[in-house]
């Protein structure tokens, strides 16, 4: 399924403003927000094909919005793509947890906005997630 809307959920301005400008660039259409709440307001309100969510957020925190939307009868966001983006080092549990509701999970201080691209542009040739 082609990626073309994506949501950002990133606290920190210097990194949010990075992953916008490249998506944008790349002719994504991006919504960011910086907070947990607003994420998950954000994510339910509009269906989106990506969302990127750091795992430390003010509010509520990424793997907390990933449960609620992964888990929510009422809007169930099971045909988006899932790429947590954090620079937290989570225990084997936690990381294996997050990984079985997300599409992807990435270490911050490792990823380029060229791999970004190249992460977000291998999900187009995947079929839609079940």
């Amino acid at each position: 399924m082609p990626i073309h809307s994506i949501l950002c959920i990133e606290d920190d301005r210097f990194i949010g403003e990075m992953y916008v400008r490249t998506l944008r660039r790349e002719g994504y259409d991006v919504d960011w927000v910086v907070d947990g709440n607003d994420g998950l307001v954000a994510a339910r309100n509009k269906s989106y094909d990506l969302l990127l969510i750091d795992i430390m957020l003010p509010e509520r925190r990424g793997n907390d919005i990933l449960s609620a939307l992964r888990n929510d009868p009422k809007k169930p966001i099971a045909h988006a793509r899932v790429i947590i983006m954090t620079n937290f080092d989570q225990d084997d549990e936690s990381r294996t947890a997050l990984e079985n509701d997300a599409d992807a999970y990435l270490i911050k201080a490792e990823i380029t906005p060229r791999k970004l691209l190249e992460v977000i542009r291998h999900f187009d040739t995947l079929p839609a997630r079940q």
